[in-house]
């Protein structure tokens, strides 16, 4: 463990000898307004009303509030594809972002919301920047919900999309699987079980804020001695059980962890300085690294989970977005020889 820890410890810290913008004044009023009205609010706010619905609600009133970039086109997307387990058909909804004169490729974007809320809506202040920066569709399926729909429910609609785009004669090293926080989990679980199956594998995997330890064992510890102002560890560690939904914690699909002696794509991985899921996602760049996968581990100083979402109000958050398309647009362009 502690040499898997140096190894992202040593990724990290050349990234930021790199020269990261460190957090600017916009960054900081947002880390302290969440620490001290969301966080309270979260701890606080009867579990009993803190459901799923009202989740999904407040997400959603929220995204309303956020105009998409307006460099992307919002299509909706519905098709009937093969499904992952059985020969019967099944049906993916979703939408498309689509860029003026998209290049050949696509990016299969995994929003996050613990499994348990948020949409493809939701996240278009994420997905639109993405389509407009690389130049390529971003196709955001909308993937069922925990816990009317636990694992392998999310899992299975993901590789199912997937497929779908391989299947529509897009080139596997011209796709890149990205996501943030939840989705950040489920796109490495699907670019792990590509290279686990006959699959061919993507161009490249970006991650922003992935949740990597859905059992959140030493979650609320960390956040005991480093209070995150966004994560609260008793609803977190609930997503994590109402999507497990009994499974084994390290079985294929819930563990990002077991991917040794596969031949993986190069991954991106940011991560805000200040939030707790920190170590466990160090522990995973270091088991990729371990492994011989290209990853570019990168640490925003002073960031709050998934900051990437404050594009629209925080500078680091549009340089990080920029650093991710880059990253996309060398990975569809350089040619990918990763088999298992």
């Amino acid at each position: 463990m502690n040499a898997l820890q140096n190894q992202a410890a040593v990724l990290s810290q050349s990234r930021s000898a790199a020269g990261l913008r460190p957090p600017g004044r916009q960054a900081r009023i947002l880390a302290e307004m969440m620490r001290l009205g969301w966080r309270p609010l979260l701890d606080h706010f009867p579990s009993r009303l803190m459901t799923p619905v009202m989740m999904r609600t407040a997400f959603a009133t929220g995204a309303l509030l956020v105009r998409p970039d307006p460099r992307a086109r919002v299509q909706r997307f519905r098709t009937t594809t093969r499904g992952s387990r059985s020969t019967a058909p099944r049906t993916i909804t979703g939408e498309w972002l689509r860029p003026r004169d998209p290049d050949e490729g696509a990016v299969l974007y995994l929003h996050g919301g613990g499994y348990s809320f948020c949409s493809p809506r939701t996240h278009r202040v994420i997905t639109g920047r993405l389509a407009a920066t690389t130049g390529l569709r971003v196709l955001v399926p909308r993937y069922r919900l925990a816990p009317e729909h636990p694992y392998p429910a999310a899992f299975d609609d993901a590789m199912d999309s997937y497929r779908w785009l391989l299947d529509q004669g897009v080139p596997a090293g011209r796709i890149v699987i990205a996501g943030d926080s939840s989705g950040g989990h489920l796109a490495a679980a699907v670019a792990i079980e590509a290279c686990r199956s006959s699959l061919p594998a993507p161009g490249g995997v970006v991650l922003f804020s992935p949740w990597v330890d859905l059992s959140c064992e030493h979650l609320a510890e960390i956040d005991r001695s480093r209070r995150d102002p966004f994560i609260s560890p008793v609803i977190a560690q609930r997503c994590g059980l109402q999507y497990a939904g009994g499974h084994d914690w390290s079985g294929p699909g819930l563990s990002l962890l077991n991917c040794g002696g596969l031949t993986l794509p190069p991954f991106l991985i940011q991560l805000g300085g200040v939030e707790a899921l920190r170590e466990e996602i160090e522990q995973f760049a270091g088991v990729l690294a371990e492994a011989g996968t290209p990853c570019e581990l990168q640490v925003w100083q002073g960031q709050i989970h998934v900051f990437q979402a404050f594009n629209r109000l925080l500078p680091a958050a549009r340089e990080a977005m920029d650093s991710a398309a880059r990253f996309i647009r060398t990975s569809v362009e350089t040619p990918q020889e990763t088999t298992t």
